[in-house]
């Protein structure tokens, strides 16, 4: 016998050996999709193996041959020879195997443990949701407050100012960084739940000078919204950002968001796509139920208005 062929046999022994090591006494099993996937495991060990040993064999020995076609590549060309019949049967085969896999052999409406389990889900987010449906301002916050020590205390910390600068501090809507940052580069975080970009500074013209925004009023008008929209740069503000913004910061809708303060709508859509600042990328959280997202933006907007 081939030495080559030894070795797969010797190979494919012992991998099946460890599978039927590892399942135990569930080989046996009444279970049609698990003697399905014993099935398929046996067929893909064997097939991948011998497959493997008749082409290393057919490298070995073959020399190609055929019409060449006319492009190269560093003097390096292919053959016009037609794909071998074996992998066109294969691949028929195993699209036939997939269609039955889906439709009668696992379908996809079918009973899953997953499935099952986000249906509970969906059920307990109903009654959850039932149950708190007419909290009152404090309570909401309250809640919130414990979803963020969960969910957003680990990056933004405990009293929520983002652990020496490991994240955002939620104590106040933005720092002179971050605002700079969005001035210089633009923003498309889709904080109004759609894309609304914000351009960059090559697209920011300030009409009191008509002119493009300066580095210096760049500067000046980080330090005015950052310091609660107070300070020097108001003039800035008015002539640059107040267009979008609102002359109070507080956003204009449907236009821009809020720069003065978080709101619940705000905190939402950043859960709901993520935030890509100056300190990098926020995910996005998909994992929390509406009544929660209510809670937390209800307890973020309560930190930055105290």
């Amino acid at each position: 016998m081939n030495k080559l062929v030894l070795v797969g046999i010797v190979f494919v022994t012992l991998l099946l050996g460890a599978t039927f090591l590892m399942l135990g006494d569930g080989v046996g099993a009444n279970d049609t999709m698990l003697q399905l996937g014993i099935a398929g495991a046996v067929a893909i060990a064997v097939i991948s193996t011998f497959v493997s040993i008749k082409y290393i064999r057919q490298m070995q020995t073959d020399t190609a041959s055929g019409e060449l076609a006319d492009e190269n590549w560093d003097g390096i060309g292919e053959y016009k020879n037609e794909p071998p019949f074996g992998w066109a049967i294969s691949f028929l085969a195993l699209t036939i195997w997939a269609i039955w896999y889906m439709l009668a052999g696992y379908p996809v409406q079918s009973y899953s443990q997953i499935g099952e389990y986000n249906e509970e889900v969906a059920e307990h987010d109903k009654t959850f949701a039932a149950t708190h449906a007419n909290m009152d301002a404090a309570t909401k916050v309250e809640m919130g407050e414990s979803v963020f020590i969960v969910q957003c205390a680990p990056c933004h910390g405990l009293s929520a100012d983002g652990i020496d600068g490991k994240a955002a501090n939620l104590n106040k809507r933005l720092d002179a960084v971050a605002v700079k940052n969005a001035i210089i580069h633009g923003s498309n975080n889709h904080l109004l739940g759609s894309e609304m970009p914000m351009p960059d500074r090559n697209g920011l013209f300030n009409a009191n000078s008509g002119a493009l925004i300066s580095d210096a009023e760049i500067n000046a008008v980080s330090a005015y919204v950052s310091n609660g929209m107070s300070g020097s740069g108001a003039d800035v503000f008015a002539g640059t950002c107040a267009g979008c913004h609102g002359s109070d910061g507080k956003g204009m809708a449907g236009v821009a968001p809020s720069i003065a303060n978080y709101n619940p709508e705000l905190v939402s859509n950043i859960l709901a796509y993520g935030k890509k600042g100056a300190m990098g990328t926020m995910p996005s959280f998909n994992n929390l139920n509406k009544t929660q997202i209510e809670a937390l933006g209800a307890y973020v907007t309560s930190l930055s208005s105290k």
